[in-house]
C-alpha cells in the first residue's frame, strides 16, 4: 500500500500557505481536547465566520478548502457543489498536481453528507451509495489510487488536530490563514473517523468487481520445490482470447507482505504476479535468501508464459530484494523475460549484508525477518525497534565478536553465519548475480532507479556500471536523484530529511517506472525524463535552479576532475583542501594530520547517525574535516569521487568512511550523498581479495566511492571532505589485528588506532567545466 492518505491530508495546508490571506483575526477559544463535544460547535461557528472572507488565488486549492469550510459550517449541499466543480477542473487539467486518491475520498464523503437528507438516508448507506457511484465510475488506476491512499489509522490526523489546538490555548483570537488550516485539519479528522470503518469493505467490493478474487498458485521448480504466487489481473473471460492476453509484471521477493502489489500492477493494465522466495511464506527458519532465487524466478517466468492469460511476455520489477531477483533471473536469460525495472536493487555481497566489506549488524535482524532464524515458542517473528536497539547496544557495549549476536538473543541463524563466513566478495556472492560475461549476455531493456540518499544505491549502481562495462551497447537507462530507499513507495515530497527538493526533482518513481514499462511493452512514448542512457538530477545552486543532466554515460556527467590535497593547515574547525600539496623538504617526512581512535571505548554506545541532510554543524566523528577555499564561481559535481590516501597506521587493517558536503555561504552544511562511503582498507583495491596493511610503514591507499555525487555548488560555498574511522554501534568493528574480523573482540583492541594523514593524500572530485 503506497502510504496513508491521512498523513498528507493533514499536512497539505501547512505546505501551501494561503496566497490571499489577509491580516484578519477572529475571536476563538476552542476546548483543548479533540474529543471534547464542544469542539464541533466551536469549529462550526469559526467556519461560518471565515467563509465570507476566505480568498485564495489557486483555483483548485480554493475549492478544496472552501468545501471543507462549507462542510464544517453545516452547508453540505454547497460543499458538494464545490467538490463537483473541483472534480471537473481536475479532469480538465488531467489531475495535474492533484493526489487523486485523497481528492476522491473527500468527494465521496462530502457527497454522502449532501444526499443524507434529500434521499432519507443515514450516513452509512449514504456513504456506501456515494462510494459506489463515484469510485465505481473511475478507471482501474484511479480507483486503485483511492483505495491505496486509505490509511490504517486516524492517529496521524488526530495528532495534527491536537497540536493545532494546543497552539491555540491561552489565545483569544486566530488569524485567517491559521483558521483555515485548523478548519481543514478538523474536517479531515472528522471525515476520517466517520468513513474509516467503511472503506475497507467497499474497496474490497470494488476490487472484486474489477479483478475477481485473484488467484493463488503453487509453482513447481525443476528440483521439486514449490513457489507460492499471488496473481491478480483485470477481469476477462474464463478462457481469454489472444486479444485479451496481456503482458505480465512479476515481483519475486522474500517479503510475504508484498502480495498486495499484484493488485497495483493489475490496476496499471498488466497481469500482476507476486512470487515468494522458497520458504518465505512459511517463516520456519529455513529460508536461504539469494541462493536459489535466480533459478526459481526463471521457473516462475516459464510458468507465466504458458498461462492462457499471458501473451508470453514478462517484465520483472521491484525495489530492494525484488530488484536483486530481477538481475538474478536476467542472468539465466529466460526467453519470456523482456525487461527489468528496478529501484535501489540489492546486490548481495556488494551493498548487503556488507558494504565495502564491512558487515552491517542489522543484517542479523533482517535474517530474522526473512525467516532464516527459527522462532522459539512465544518469541515474536520479528524484532521491533525497541528490542533491536537494545540488542545492538548490548552487543556493542559488550565488545563481543559480531558472530555472537544470535547467541546473545538465543535465536540462531544458519544464514547469518554463512554470510559471516564470506567476508570477501568471493564465489559464494558472485554466483548469485551476473558477473563479467553474464552481463555481456543480458540484452533486454533495463531501467535502473537510484537515490543519492538510499542505502540501496550502491547495489543499483553496481549493476548499472557493470552492465555498461561488459555490454556497452546494452539498452540501459539510469535515473538518479535526491531520493531515499522509500521513494519508490511514496509520492514525491518537497523536503527530504530537511533538504529542500526542487520541483523538477520531485519525481513519482512508481509512475515513471510504469510509464517506461508502457513504452517497452505497449509501444507508448518514452518518458521525457529518460531522454538519454544516464539521467541525473543536479540539485543545489541558487533556489529554483535545479536541473537534470541527460548524458550517454556516468563518466560524461563530469568532463574534468578537481584534485584537492589534504593539507594540515588549519581552516575553520578542520584543515585545508588545496589544489597542490604543500612544498616539502627533500628527504624529510611530509606534513600530516594525526588521528587517534580508541577502539575499546564504548562511551558512544547510544550514538545514532544524524538524520538531517542539512545541518548547522557537522562532527568529524573519529575523523578529520578538510575545507576548500570559498569557490570563486559555481561548481557542478557529477560522478564518483575517488582518491589516494597517503597514510601511516599502527594496525594491519582499519575501516574507513568518507563524506562530501557543501558548506553554504550562510553556514549550512548540505550532505551530498548519504550514507557515507565506507570501505575496509584491506579490500580497498579489490573487494574479492584481502591485502593487509603494513603496520608502522607509510603506504598509499587508493579508494573509489560507490555512491553517486551530483550537485551544483554555489559561488562562495566551500567543499568539505570528511575522512575517518568507521567505528559505530551498528557495524562490525575492525580492531586491526589482521585476523578474521568476525572473530575479533574488544580484547583485540590493545593500543588505540593511530593514523597519519599525509598532505600528499588527495581526493578527486568529478566536475563539469
Amino acid at each position: 500500500m503506497r502510504g496513508a492518505w491521512a498523513a498528507s491530508a493533514a499536512l497539505v495546508v501547512l505546505l501551501a500557505p494561503l496566497a490571499g490571506a489577509r491580516a484578519q483575526a477572529f475571536d476563538f477559544r476552542p476546548p483543548p481536547a479533540s474529543a471534547d463535544a464542544a469542539l464541533a460547535v466551536a469549529m462550526r461557528d469559526l467556519a461560518a465566520r471565515v467563509l465570507p472572507v476566505y480568498q485564495e488565488n489557486h483555483p483548485e486549492r480554493y475549492l478544496s478548502y472552501l468545501s471543507a469550510l462549507q462542510v464544517v459550517a453545516g452547508n453540505d449541499a454547497a460543499a458538494d457543489a464545490s467538490r463537483r466543480t473541483l472534480s471537473e477542473r481536475r479532469r480538465a487539467n488531467g489531475a495535474a498536481g492533484t493526489r487523486i486518491g485523497e481528492a476522491v475520498v473527500y468527494d465521496v464523503y462530502v457527497h454522502a453528507r449532501a444526499i443524507e437528507a434529500p434521499d432519507h438516508l443515514a450516513f452509512v448507506p449514504a456513504f456506501e451509495k456515494s462510494y459506489r457511484d463515484i469510485v465505481g465510475h473511475l478507471g482501474d488506476l484511479d480507483a486503485y489510487a483511492v483505495t491505496s491512499w486509505h490509511g490504517r489509522s486516524i492517529a496521524v490526523l488526530e495528532d495534527s488536530l491536537r497540536d493545532l489546538l494546543h497552539r491555540q490555548q491561552g489565545r483569544t483570537s486566530i488569524g485567517l490563514a491559521d483558521a483555515v488550516n485548523l478548519v481543514w485539519t478538523y474536517f479531515a479528522f472528522d471525515a476520517a473517523r466517520a468513513f474509516d470503518p467503511l472503506v475497507d469493505r467497499l474497496a474490497a467490493e470494488d476490487e472484486q468487481r474489477r479483478y475477481g478474487q485473484g488467484e493463488d498458485a503453487r509453482i513447481r521448480t525443476p528440483d521439486g520445490a514449490s513457489i507460492a504466487a499471488a496473481i491478480v489481473r483485470p477481469r476477462g473471460g474464463a478462457a481469454p482470447t489472444s486479444a485479451e492476453r496481456m503482458p505480465t509484471l512479476l515481483i519475486f521477493t522474500i517479503d510475504a507482505r508484498a502480495r498486495a502489489a499484484a493488485r497495483e500492477i493489475a490496476a496499471h493494465g498488466y497481469a500482476g504476479v507476486v512470487a515468494l522466495a522458497r520458504g518465505a511464506d512459511e517463516r520456519a527458519g529455513h529460508a536461504m535468501p539469494w541462493q536459489r532465487d535466480g533459478s526459481d524466478a526463471h521457473a516462475v517466468i516459464d510458468w507465466i508464459a504458458h498461462q492462457p492469460w499471458s501473451d508470453g511476455r514478462v517484465a520483472m520489477i521491484g525495489d530492494g530484494y525484488a530488484g536483486f531477483a530481477a538481475w538474478a533471473a536476467a542472468r539465466r536469460a529466460p526467453p519470456a523475460l523482456k525487461a527489468i525495472a528496478t529501484t535501489n536493487a540489492m546486490a548481495p555481497g556488494i551493498d548487503f549484508p556488507m558494504q565495502g566489506n564491512i558487515f552491517h549488524v542489522d543484517a542479523y535482524r533482517w535474517a530474522i525477518q526473512a525467516g532464516t532464524a527459527a522462532t522459539p515458542p512465544g518469541a515474536p517473528a520479528e524484532l521491533d525497534d525497541t528490542a533491536w536497539n537494545s540488542l545492538q547496544r548490548d552487543w556493542y557495549a559488550s565488545g563481543r565478536p559480531v558472530r555472537d549476536l544470535d547467541d546473545m538473543l538465543g535465536r540462531p541463524s544458519r544464514a547469518f553465519h554463512r554470510w559471516l563466513n564470506h567476508p570477501s566478495y568471493d564465489l559464494f556472492w558472485q554466483d548469485m548475480v551476473p558477473a563479467g560475461a553474464d552481463f555481456a549476455a543480458i540484452g533486454m531493456p533495463v531501467l535502473t532507479l537510484a537515490g543519492f540518499y538510499a542505502d540501496g544505491a550502491v547495489g543499483a549502481l553496481h549493476y548499472f556500471t557493470q552492465h555498461q562495462r561488459f555490454n556497452p551497447r546494452a539498452d540501459d537507462t539510469l535515473l538518479a536523484g535526491p531520493f531515499d530507499d522509500a521513494a519508490a513507495t511514496r509520492d514525491a515530497a518537497p523536503d527530504l530529511r530537511g533538504l529542500p527538493i526542487e520541483a523538477s526533482a520531485q519525481v513519482d518513481l512508481d509512475a515513471l517506472r510504469y510509464a517506461w514499462l508502457d513504452h517497452v511493452l505497449k509501444g507508448a512514448a518514452k518518458p521525457p525524463l529518460l531522454a538519454d542512457r544516464v539521467n541525473v538530477a543536479v540539485p543545489g545552486g541558487e533556489p529554483g535552479s535545479g536541473a537534470w543532466r541527460h548524458v550517454p554515460s556516468i563518466a560524461a556527467l563530469g568532463d574534468a576532475s578537481l584534485r584537492l590535497f589534504l593539507d594540515p593547515a588549519p581552516v575553520l574547525n578542520g584543515h585545508a583542501l588545496k589544489s597542490a600539496p604543500p612544498s616539502g623538504v627533500a628527504g624529510k617526512e611530509p606534513a600530516y594530520v594525526a588521528l587517534r581512535v580508541d577502539l575499546a571505548d564504548r562511551h558512544d554506545v547510544n550514538w545514532t547517525p544524524p538524520l538531517r541532510l542539512v545541518r548547522k554543524e557537522i562532527q568529524a566523528r573519529h575523523g578529520v574535516s578538510y575545507f576548500s577555499d570559498p569557490l570563486p564561481q559555481p561548481l557542478e559535481v557529477g560522478g564518483f569521487i575517488a582518491g589516494r590516501l597517503d597514510v601511516m597506521v599502527n594496525k594491519m587493517d582499519m575501516d574507513l568512511r568518507a563524506t562530501l558536503y557543501e558548506l553554504l555561504p550562510g553556514g549550512d552544511y548540505v550532505q551530498v550523498f548519504d550514507p557515507p562511503c565506507e570501505f575496509r582498507a584491506s579490500y580497498a583495491s579489490d573487494r574479492a581479495h584481502r591485502r593487509l596493511l603494513h603496520a608502522g610503514e607509510r603506504q598509499q591507499l587508493a579508494f573509489r566511492c560507490e555512491r553517486l555525487a551530483s550537485r551544483r555548488f554555489r559561488a562562495g560555498s566551500r567543499i568539505v571532505f570528511v575522512i575517518g574511522v568507521n567505528k559505530r554501534p551498528d557495524q562490525e568493528i575492525d580492531y586491526g589485528t589482521g585476523k578474521d574480523v568476525r572473530e575479533e573482540s574488544v580484547d583485540d583492541a590493545d593500543d588505540p588506532l593511530k593514523i597519519r594523514w599525509y598532505a600528499t593524500s588527495y581526493v578527486d572530485i568529478p566536475m563539469r567545466k
